[in-house]
């Protein structure tokens, strides 16, 4: 019953600080105290939901996203498989972990170039996705990997088990929790990045559609491309945050 009530809580301020939000967003574009550049809420809104725009906002959203999770899905597996090589290659673990701080101190923005060179400008926000994905998974695993305590690792020992066993039952149980919170939290980086790669000349995408109107001053839509990133981001994070919820109480 406690447990409710603080869920119920937790629910409510949730649901008011988003109700907050939004009137206050309204408020400062009815009466103009960011200038021009602020709309109301509901011009924003009346805009994105126009049905001759809708064909523009799902040519731009589907490019983006389809960036975002091919970008997510390979930076995650690319994590994983490095920070796996690094837990178990002892000699290998410094070097990795040293390479991959240098890759992600790096800006994105230097990064761009050089992806529309080596690929197009098509695929550098799915490859800036993908670096951003890349290093937030693994620390994350590396850092799960190394969770069992000293004492079922001696139980283990005890019991005989080999490497590849150890590494079976009960590092990869324990990574878990790590894991998917770098999941989690791997999903911003993921949309910063293939946005951020569609600033540089890709030819459709969310990321176009907000520098396009930038340029000409189209306010609305610049709005209404961020409202759907935003959108999209949120939900993606809020799913995580569910699983996240579920593996650890199973696996903590």
């Amino acid at each position: 019953m406690t447990l409710s009530r603080e869920r119920a809580q937790d629910v409510f301020y949730g649901v008011l600080g988003i109700v907050l939000f939004l009137a206050a967003w309204e408020y400062i574009g009815q009466n103009q105290l960011a200038g021009l550049t602020w709309p109301p809420l509901t011009t924003v809104i009346a805009y994105l939901t126009d049905p001759d725009r809708r064909p523009l906002f799902l040519r731009a959203t589907s490019a983006t996203f389809s960036m975002v999770g091919l970008g997510y899905l390979l930076g995650a597996l690319l994590g994983a498989l490095v920070a796996g090589l690094a837990h178990l290659v002892q000699p290998m673990r410094e070097g990795l972990g040293r390479l991959s701080s240098v890759i992600n101190a790096v800006p994105s923005i230097a990064l761009a170039p050089l992806f529309i060179v080596l690929l197009s400008q098509e695929w550098t926000g799915m490859a800036i996705a993908t670096l951003n994905v890349y290093f937030v998974i693994f620390v994350a695993a590396g850092s799960g990997l190394n969770a069992a305590s000293t004492a079922h690792h001696d139980l283990f020992t005890t019991f005989g088990s080999n490497r590849f066993l150890r590494l079976l039952q009960l590092e990869l149980p324990a990574a878990l929790p790590a894991l998917v919170s770098g999941l989690k939290y791997a999903v911003p980086a993921s949309f910063i990045g293939a946005i951020i790669g569609e600033w540089f000349g890709s030819s459709r995408g969310l990321g176009l559609l907000m520098v396009s109107s930038m340029q000409n001053f189209q306010i609305p839509l610049l709005w209404s491309a961020v409202v759907i990133a935003a959108a999209g981001s949120l939900s993606a994070f809020g799913l995580m945050g569910l699983i996240e919820r579920f593996v650890y109480g199973r696996f903590r």
